[in-house]
């Protein structure tokens, strides 16, 4: 995945495709050989957006990721690549940053890969840690994919694990609570059972008061690595666990 494109919608059923916002060789450091930009996040604030995207700088890419940032005015152009978070030299596997927004304006980095979570607070300026990166504990199976939502008080980490079917990966998404945005986290199970893909990766926001939970399928192509997005509402159950995912984009096979 070299080039971002930006949709939008105010009903969740028209979409409006806005065009190209960044292409991996807009990026001044990354590797030379040419690169990629997997999963990305976008949050606004102070009157800006920014982008964090996973973006490897040397040849040995899985080793040498980076996430960096670009910055606009404007929600679907005029992006621009300001530079990477610092976030220390064990960055083997670690990728999908995951900006939170906290209800007091304070916002957090989240990012892992290779069985590993961490996450800490981001300054003001949003381009650097306030902290030290810490472990999110409490995970089970964790592989990749972080995303934090908060509901009623209550924080939510979900993730892709490491399942597996007839010896092929299958990701499901599963989800953690916690009364901090950094935890400890207790284990709330799969929302989302696997989609075809080997990988899984998802988000979950609220809209016009209804929950969504945005994840990606194989249904168009057939083949696992040229996906497709899918939209499916959320239901959470009173306790505020979170019920699983019916997949109407499955109905398509």
């Amino acid at each position: 995945m070299d080039q971002y494109h930006v949709f939008s919608t105010d009903d969740m059923v028209n979409w409006k495709d806005h065009g190209e916002i960044l292409r991996a060789s807009q990026v001044p450091w990354g590797r030379k050989e040419g690169g990629f930009m997997w999963a990305p996040d976008c949050v606004y604030k102070n009157g800006t957006y920014y982008f964090y995207f996973p973006h490897p700088s040397g040849t040995e890419w899985n080793k040498t990721w980076k996430i960096g940032i670009a910055t606009s005015k404007k929600p679907a152009s005029d992006f621009v690549v300001q530079g990477y978070l610092e976030l220390g030299n064990n960055n083997f596997a670690m990728i999908d940053p995951c900006i939170f927004i906290d209800d007091d304006g304070q916002a957090y980095f989240y990012y892992g890969g290779g069985n590993r979570c961490v996450g800490a607070k981001i300054k003001e300026n949003m381009t650097e840690l306030a902290q030290p990166l810490t472990s999110m504990e409490g995970l089970k199976d964790f592989h990749e994919a972080t995303w934090v939502f908060k509901r009623n008080g209550l924080y939510y980490l979900t993730y892709a694990d490491n399942n597996k079917v007839n010896g092929k990966d299958a990701n499901r998404l599963n989800y953690a609570t916690s009364k901090s945005p950094l935890g400890p986290w207790t284990y709330g199970g799969v929302y989302l059972d696997p989609t075809g893909c080997d990988t899984s990766h998802g988000s979950v926001v609220q809209y016009k008061g209804q929950w969504y939970a945005f994840y990606h399928n194989d249904v168009l192509s057939g083949q696992g690595n040229l996906r497709s997005i899918c939209v499916d509402k959320l239901y959470f159950n009173a306790d505020g666990t979170i019920q699983k995912v019916i997949q109407t984009g499955m109905k398509a096979k």
